[in-house]
This record gives C-alpha cells, structure tokens and sequence, in this order.
C-alpha cells in the first residue's frame, strides 16, 4: 500500500461564509471540500447550528503543501480580521494522490 503526504487544511467559520470559502478553495487550486454543521463555545461565546445566521460551519480540505499554504494565507488575508474564523493544517497520508 502505497500512502503520499498532503495536507488536511480544517476551518471552523460562521456559517453565512460557505459559499466565499468554496469560492477561494477553488481559486487556491483545491479540488474539492467536505462541509458540515458544527456547535460549539470559544472566546466569541457559544455558537448553535440550529440557525445559518449564528452557526458555524466546518469546512475541510485535503490539498498539496503548496495549495494548503495559499489557501491559509488567502483566509487569513481576507477573512480573519472581520470574521470569527480558526483554520489549521494537519499532516495526513492519502492512497489516491491524484484526487487532490
């Protein structure tokens, strides 16, 4: 079995931005996403999925280094001094490089 190294990209935003996201995945060469309804509480308070308007949405990637690095450098340029946002990248193996 042969496993290749790429980066798992994971952002936690409000639910309102998804589809400026995707927008800017795309842009930074990303192939594809999975999205999901998420809850929780952090500095910004408690957050609930029930409502789009107050949830948050979490949005991951798997994405060669160089994708990664220019989608976390886009989010933090456009999003993160005007929305509550966390993004972060992890090291994961994938079977089928060519999917990402």
């Amino acid at each position: 079995m042969n496993l290749h190294p790429m980066k798992l990209v994971t952002i936690v935003c409000e639910a309102v931005l998804e589809e400026r996201i995707v927008e800017v995945l795309h842009e930074s060469g990303a192939n594809g996403h999975t999205a999901f309804d998420v809850r929780g509480s952090g500095r910004q308070g408690q957050r609930s999925a029930d409502l789009v308007e107050s949830g948050n949405v979490q949005i991951d990637v798997i994405a060669k280094p160089s994708v990664a690095e220019t989608l976390l450098a886009r989010l933090h340029r456009d999003f993160f001094q005007d929305y509550a946002m966390v993004a972060y990248e992890s090291e994961v193996q994938v079977m089928r490089p060519e999917k990402f």
